[in-house]
């Protein structure tokens, strides 16, 4: 087994999730979104009351036929005509629940859900504040799986919208490097909603916090492609992660990388100038116009924590773990200098006055540095620089010389992984 560069194809990969933290965002889906969600609400909320009575009850249940995988209505059962109950409002083609289908139809509109009881939960691998993600298997294939389940109220627009836009993300994208969402499970006893994922063994932060754990300069580079790779499918599908860090970088037992976690994502458009939320990207990987309460930003906050990556994969630490916010922007500016004056003035920062140092510090990336191989320092320096606009994009990231060689390296650089450790 190897690291191995996944080239991009359209053919769909099973994928997990990952990290379940998700943190609250003010900026919007848009303006459609965000009425149907308030539509869907309300219809929920003013549902007149319904007697259903033993007798239609189990007309329903005999109309409805079990495959084991998924719910489906039963052919037989679709030739009485009448005319929907109140309650059949709250439900769907192929079984989605209307809220869900008035904010993400058009990503799910092709699937049918899969059921609860199609899944053995085998343990409990992650928990955050609006999830929790659950080693499982699948019944039907009999493969291990990731069951992320997200918590939300469907009676609330805003908690509604911000489970929907991860789905709306990750259906957006396809590529090796990307964790792939491979389906969703509904449950009839309640308003719970599992994102289904590929089991991932390993994540980045995992291996990297191991004693005696060392990556060698392929592994780095090979990381760093895959890593690099992904971010370009991203960005060109227009979409933000907004929270690169080791432990949102899961790697199967072959090595590959796959970039997991969606729950901070963004869709943006370069062309158009939206205001967005500062509050995102956890603290260590978080850019300095972001701490500086930027709302105006662009790929260039994923690219600062790549960069933050790669050289915590070559020092074998977290290099900038701030416990403030005030201690990350000083740690920034001690590495990688304070901002110039220029930059001061044309970005207008609403933090500034609050955060400007009284002297100016001196970039020191290179003396901090030494002892990393010469060929990644160029893209450190560039990926870690303090304005936006002068770190490069993934694509020229990806072309530049600590990448130039990675796909030989990467098929080149074996390695197995066993109870943990990299032999």
């Amino acid at each position: 087994m190897g690291c191995v560069l996944g080239k991009y194809t359209t053919r769909r990969r099973q994928s997990r999730g990952g990290s379940s933290d998700r943190g609250q965002s003010s900026d919007e889906q848009t303006v459609t979104v965000t009425e149907a969600v308030n539509a869907a609400v309300r219809v929920k909320r003013e549902k007149p009351a319904t007697i259903t009575t033993t007798s239609t009850t189990t007309q329903r249940q005999k109309a409805t036929r079990d495959t084991g995988e998924f719910q489906v209505e039963d052919v037989q059962g679709a030739t009485e005509r009448r005319r929907p109950r109140p309650e059949a409002s709250l439900k769907c083609q192929q079984g989605w629940p209307s809220w869900l289908m008035a904010v993400a139809g058009d990503a799910i509109g092709d699937w049918t859900p899969r059921r609860a009881n199609t899944f053995e939960k085998l343990d409990k691998i992650g928990q955050g504040t609006y999830s929790n993600v659950y080693k499982a298997r699948d019944l039907i294939t009999g493969k291990i799986v990731a069951l992320k389940k997200v918590r939300f109220d469907n009676l609330e627009p805003e908690s509604v919208k911000f489970m929907a836009r991860e789905i709306l993300v990750l259906r957006r994208l396809d590529h090796p490097n990307v964790l792939k969402l491979e389906g969703l499970v509904t449950s009839r006893m309640s308003s719970s909603l599992y994102l289904v994922f590929e089991y991932m063994e390993h994540d980045l932060a995992g291996l990297v916090a191991r004693q005696g754990v060392k990556f060698t300069e392929p592994q780095v580079k090979c990381y760093m492609t895959q890593l690099l790779s992904g971010l370009e499918h991203c960005h060109n599908h227009r979409v933000l992660h907004r929270d690169i860090k080791g432990s949102n970088l899961l790697i199967d037992n072959d090595g590959v990388l796959k970039i997991a976690d969606f729950g901070l994502a963004t869709f943006y458009d370069p062309d158009r100038k939206v205001p967005m939320t500062s509050r995102v990207v956890t603290l260590w990987y978080r850019p300095p116009e972001l701490l500086l309460g930027a709302t105006s930003y662009g790929v260039g906050v994923d690219l600062w924590s790549a960069g933050c990556i790669l050289a915590e994969l070559l020092a074998g630490k977290p290099i900038m773990p701030g416990r403030t916010e005030v201690e990350q922007l000083h740690k920034i500016f001690k590495l990688c200098g304070s901002p110039s004056e220029e930059y001061w003035k044309k970005s207008k920062l609403p933090n500034a006055t609050l955060f400007k140092p009284q002297q100016p510090y001196k970039r020191c990336i290179a003396e901090t540095f030494k002892d990393f191989p010469a060929s990644s320092l160029p893209l450190i320096e560039t990926l870690l620089s303090i304005d936006p606009d002068d770190r490069v994009t993934a694509t020229a990231a990806l072309n530049s010389e600590v990448s130039d060689f990675n796909l030989i390296i990467c098929q080149a650089s074996i390695y197995l992984f066993e109870d943990g450790f990299i032999f």
